[in-house]
């Protein structure tokens, strides 16, 4: 059998993919809202590149309570690196939307896009990453965080103990997941 090519669908997944096939199992309304849900999260994937680049390049967006405009003003304004890796191990890493250290002060801003209400928490474990790859106490900087969704801005300032919290956690699980490994193997 010559099967046909699809040169043109390489790498890419559909949205009725046989992998993700609890559609079969969907109605109308399940369908929609599904479908609305992944074309918002391609929507916030393309924000945060435009984010991205409109602060890589300084280019400050009008000055309104739009949640872009304000993450993009801010994160130029407090000169932030955009999309920054962070990275203890091979086992724990992330992308930080936007981040800066200077004069012992750690800003780290995150930018969502979607309906869900964030959580601050991903914006602590970034702070102890960078605290694990830096190796900087908690306990002698200061930590600020932003969250930047539905036209608000939510500041935080991180707590040292939940900051060092996470780090002695993240510490712990990646020896785990390395024995866990090794037992694997064997």
């Amino acid at each position: 059998m010559n099967f046909n090519r699809h040169s043109d669908l390489v790498g890419r997944h559909a949205f009725l993919s046989p992998s993700k096939y609890h559609w079969v199992n969907y109605d109308n309304e399940k369908f929609d809202q599904v479908f609305f849900t992944s074309m918002l999260a391609q929507k916030g994937v393309e924000l945060h590149s435009f984010a991205f680049e409109a602060i890589r390049l300084g280019i400050k967006l009008p000055r309104n309570s739009k949640t872009l405009n304000m993450y993009v003003n801010d994160a130029i304004g407090y000169r932030m690196t955009p999309e920054q890796i962070l990275s203890f191990s091979e086992n724990c890493f992330g992308t930080c939307d936007a981040i800066s250290f200077r004069k012992g002060l750690l800003r780290i801003h995150d930018l969502k896009t979607g309906v869900t209400v964030a959580s601050v928490t991903q914006l602590e474990v970034y702070a102890a990453l960078f605290c694990l790859e830096y190796d900087v106490k908690p306990v002698d900087i200061e930590i600020e965080m932003r969250i930047y969704q539905n036209d608000d801005v939510q500041a935080y300032i991180a707590d040292p103990d939940t900051i060092t919290h996470i780090m002695d956690k993240i510490i712990t699980f990646d020896k785990r997941i390395r024995l866990l490994k090794a037992e694997a193997q064997s």
